[in-house]
């Protein structure tokens, strides 16, 4: 629904290059609500961040039929001139660096080159002006590899951390996902590292950092891991509170899906509920409404509302049919946490009225209530003869409580110890 939509929040922590996924997510949308709207959007971003002159007239095109734009024709002109140049200028480090290996000793390599090819610094300068031009125009396979090779020959900190942001954001658009993790973790380091800049530049570059790791984790394997280590260290929770609470859909998302880290829910309830007042969707209302107001049929009601977002909602096609695993893996675990909750406050549980309120039939809803229990802590048995689901009092063991608490201890120290240790 538009009134859930997080593309404007998103955009104001992200490079210009990483909201063209997110618009053409909504353009591609079933009932082609906002399509003209949306169209604009892209090529006012289009001519004024970026580069991309070749997508700018197709846009315009789509906008305002087969008719040229002068200015736009001409600024072509321009962009092909100085690409050209560019690319001149630093052809000669480029030949050089395609034959030969650099290593992570800088200063090494910078003399390497100016004893042995008479490469100096206008080289170098050139090599990185040329990659960011690449970007620029949307050539991010070629700009990758070229921050790359500058990376090993930069020595200010800050050009550093310029080419790192823009190599992580052409691995993202690459949809190099395992060496665009590698890039997120690296420039994490840089951001944490004592070096770095300003509590108040380092709190901003962490949110961008978590806005750019959404890509990744929600295309990794391990995603779901990745984004609760991550948004759950105090520096980053704390980031999310300042000035990105709407950061929590995701975080939410994750831990739902994750089972094996679903100790985390307590205290991401506890966060949803500080953060209330700044930011809620149906997500985080629906963890309220199960955890914290018991409220079971308001928990159901607010996971009938289908959100459209272009990281949760990703539509793959599977043979004539359209799939959205991570919404429908959502779901399916959604109700399973609403089943669990339920039966741990009731002791008798009428299959019946739980296959209607599960849009199941009762044969269907019995299979899934024993699968359920099997697979999960319940210690509960079916009585097919009354047509119920009967949970045994289970009354916590002490030392299971106290084992219980002291889960992600260690990681919680360490993570408070290195706080400590460390600027903010």
């Amino acid at each position: 629904m538009a009134e859930h939509d997080l593309t404007a929040r998103m955009v104001a922590h992200m490079n210009c290059h990483l909201v063209f996924p997110l618009l053409e997510f909504l353009q591609c949308r079933p009932d082609r609500v906002y399509a003209v709207e949306i169209l604009q959007a892209k090529l006012r971003l289009l001519i004024q961040g970026t580069n991309m002159v070749d997508y700018a007239m197709d846009t315009h095109k789509l906008l305002h039929g087969d008719v040229d734009d002068d200015d736009m024709v001409e600024r072509h002109h321009e962009v092909v001139s100085r690409l050209g140049a560019l690319a001149a200028a630093a052809a000669p480090i480029i030949s050089v660096l395609k034959n030969h290996q650099l290593g992570p000793d800088k200063e090494h390599n910078i003399r390497m080159l100016h004893e042995r090819f008479q490469i100096g610094p206008d080289q170098i300068e050139a090599l990185y002006q040329y990659a960011k031009f690449q970007f620029d125009c949307g050539n991010y396979p070629d700009a990758a590899e070229n921050l790359h090779r500058y990376r090993a020959l930069c020595t200010s900190s800050e050009r550093s951390l310029s080419a790192q942001w823009g190599k992580l954001s052409a691995e993202i658009l690459n949809n190099n996902w395992d060496v665009a993790l590698e890039e997120l973790n690296h420039l994490k380091e840089m951001i944490d590292s004592k070096n770095s800049s300003s509590p108040l530049n380092q709190i901003q570059n962490r949110i961008w950092l978590m806005h750019c790791s959404i890509f990744i984790f929600f295309n990794h394997g391990n995603g779901s891991y990745g984004i609760i280590d991550l948004f759950f260290q105090d520096r980053y929770l704390n980031a999310i509170q300042t000035d990105a609470p709407h950061l929590l859909r995701y975080l939410a998302v994750a831990v739902v899906v994750n089972r094996r880290r679903r100790n985390m829910l307590k205290e991401l309830v506890k966060v949803i509920q500080q953060e209330q007042h700044s930011y809620k969707d149906p997500i985080t209302e629906f963890l309220e409404c199960l955890y914290v107001n018991r409220d079971f049929d308001g928990a159901q009601q607010k996971l009938r509302v289908i959100l459209n977002d272009p990281f949760l909602g990703k539509r793959i096609e599977e043979g004539n049919s359209i799939t959205v695993p991570l919404r429908d893996e959502f779901l399916e675990n959604a109700h399973l946490l609403i089943f669990e909750s339920y039966c741990r406050i009731h002791r008798c549980i009428d299959i019946g009225m739980l296959s209607e309120k599960l849009k199941m039939s009762y044969n269907e809803a019995e299979l899934w209530i024993m699968n359920l229990v099997s697979n999960s802590k319940l210690d509960a048995m079916i009585d097919s003869a009354s047509g119920t689901l009967i949970m045994t009092a289970n009354h916590a063991n002490i030392h299971e409580q106290f084992i219980e608490s002291l889960k992600n201890l260690d990681m919680r120290t360490f993570m408070l110890a290195k706080s400590t240790m460390e600027p903010a």
